[in-house]
């Protein structure tokens, strides 16, 4: 007999074997597995009763809490989609994500409950709006309505082809683009990542990863089908983060590679006494070696990279550790941990491909684009027919991202095409120029970007962050480069910044360096 495969099924499971452990820590809240569930299963009853059937959207705008936590079972269970947005975002798109995807609730913290109230009367499709916490005029109670709430939800059938999740994507240079994830796509992601990070039951699991970010890589499910404690995370600072992994005996995390710079220069007093031997994983933007040898040799952290997309449910690749690895220098150890490694066992197929889509060689410089096909590919985008056929060709989901193939099978990203340099017919890695500019010591942050040139189409362009009380001029930042990678790569320019365009998601805005325009051999 066959039954769908669904990340719900966790919770059944969790439900029998670790209902009397620790399953979520929210301040001063804990809730053992039994209380978890049964608060889900209120909520999902409280749904029904206002209306909510299958295929209905119940959207969130809410940070790392245990009511956002608890809308990944409570929704999906009753056949519902959940939308998590972006809480970084502005209320224009609220409004627009929200009237895109037709929600009929959306729950909110109270944090942005003025940015929702300001654009209340502009969403037509919502019936409720739910205040997570605390009370508000006009606003259904969250707590209030669970306390009166019987657990005794109505079961749906479900079949793993039917809608989990719409996460929309960051949406920097277009309208955000609603990826439509399904029950299936999620819960073989959950396996793959099972199979290849080794949990278990004594594992706790710090949530530094935003929930609403690819669906917290679906670390949402994963803890929860090992039995793991979640402990949640509302703001992302150094500080908390060091605090709560030596007062809640944390064992792993996931973090963008901004929060691992972050971690890495946070000051010396903060990371004297933390504990070694925590496992981490690392996605959302190639990790500079530089920070990985900080993380792994000064903290005596266990970094593991992975990649995905928002559109392939995200994960589907892992820099899986070798054997033969074990004896390399930190140094080399952290080359090879900066590539995106290999196919998640549960993710399908992916090839990089040149412009004709046949296989690159595998020499480490051939540059072509990472393609996926499989378990773990969204059904399409939400309403989106014309992007959706963009993006998936013959069967292919085409990621953009520009790669290269190591002899040993390791792919590693090079780019996002738009982002490669081409500079005097020479393809140039910005990612490359930034890996190296991060070993020079008065660099914090770095990013490169392809801009005009006279004489060679474009050259590279580096904007830098200093660290504190660190100096550098243009002329020592170019022959850092110079020193250590091919000349012609050498920047062009330099530019000392304060900050760095970023969305609201971590990644640099790269677009907005240039100018608001693609480099110009896009063009």
């Amino acid at each position: 007999m066959e039954v769908a495969l669904t990340p719900i099924e966790f919770a059944r499971r969790a439900r029998r074997l670790y209902a009397d452990r620790e399953a979520v820590i929210d301040g001063d809240l804990r809730f053992t597995y039994a209380e978890f569930l049964d608060r889900c299963d209120r909520w999902s009853a409280a749904l029904q009763s206002m209306g909510v059937r299958q295929g209905d959207r119940v959207a969130y705008i809410a940070p790392n809490t245990h009511s956002h936590l608890e809308a990944y079972y409570a929704v999906p269970q009753i056949g519902a989609v959940l939308v998590p947005i972006n809480y970084r975002l502005l209320p224009d798109d609220f409004d627009y994500i929200i009237n895109h995807c037709g929600a009929k609730i959306v729950c909110v913290h109270p944090d942005y409950f003025d940015a929702i109230d300001g654009i209340r009367d502009r969403l037509t499709s919502v019936e409720k709006f739910v205040a997570l916490e605390g009370k508000k005029a006009g606003w259904l109670n969250y707590e209030m309505t669970l306390a009166a709430t019987s657990p005794d939800f109505k079961e749906v059938e479900i079949d793993e082809t039917d809608l989990l999740t719409i996460n929309y994507t960051s949406g920097t240079t277009a309208r955000p683009k609603g990826v439509m994830i399904t029950h299936r796509n999620a819960y073989m992601n959950v396996m793959g990542s099972l199979a290849h990070h080794h949990l278990t039951p004594a594992d706790r699991y710090l949530w530094t990863l935003p929930m609403f970010h690819a669906n917290g890589w679906t670390f949402t499910w994963i803890n929860t089908a090992r039995g793991m404690a979640h402990v949640c995370l509302r703001r992302v600072e150094p500080p908390l983060i060091f605090q709560l992994i030596k007062d809640e005996n944390i064992t792993m995390f996931c973090a963008a590679p901004t929060v691992l710079i972050g971690i890495a220069n946070a000051p010396e007093e903060i990371r004297a006494d933390a504990p070694r031997g925590v496992r981490l994983f690392t996605a959302g933007a190639p990790p500079a070696a530089a920070t990985i040898e900080v993380v792994e040799r000064d903290l005596g952290w266990e970094l593991t990279h992975v990649y995905g997309l928002t559109e392939t449910a995200p994960l589907i690749t892992v820099c899986e550790a070798r054997p033969e690895h074990r004896n390399l220098p930190v140094e080399e150890l952290a080359q090879i941990k900066a590539r995106q490694g290999v196919e998640l066992i549960s993710s399908g197929e992916l090839r990089i491909v040149d412009e004709d889509g046949n296989e690159v060689a595998h020499d480490g410089e051939t540059l072509g684009e990472i393609t996926v096909r499989g378990n773990v590919v969204m059904k399409g985008y939400y309403n989106d027919p014309e992007a959706t056929n963009a993006a998936i060709k013959d069967g292919w989901f085409h990621s953009g991202d520009a790669a290269v193939v190591h002899p040993d099978g390791y792919a590693e990203i090079r780019d996002r095409y738009k982002d490669v340099i081409i500079s005097g017919g020479e393809n140039i890695s910005s990612v490359e120029i930034e890996g190296c500019l991060l070993h020079h010591p008065s660099v914090l942050e770095v990013a490169v970007v392809g801009m005009p040139h006279e004489k060679w189409g474009e050259s590279p362009h580096a904007f830098v962050i200093l660290r504190e009380g660190a100096e550098a001029t243009e002329d020592e930042i170019k022959l850092h480069v110079r020193d250590n990678l091919a000349h012609f790569k050498t920047p062009q320019w330099v530019s000392f910044v304060d900050e760095l365009p970023k969305t609201a998601t971590g990644k640099v805005q790269k677009f907005v360096l240039r100018g608001g325009k693609a480099g110009i051999s896009r063009q």
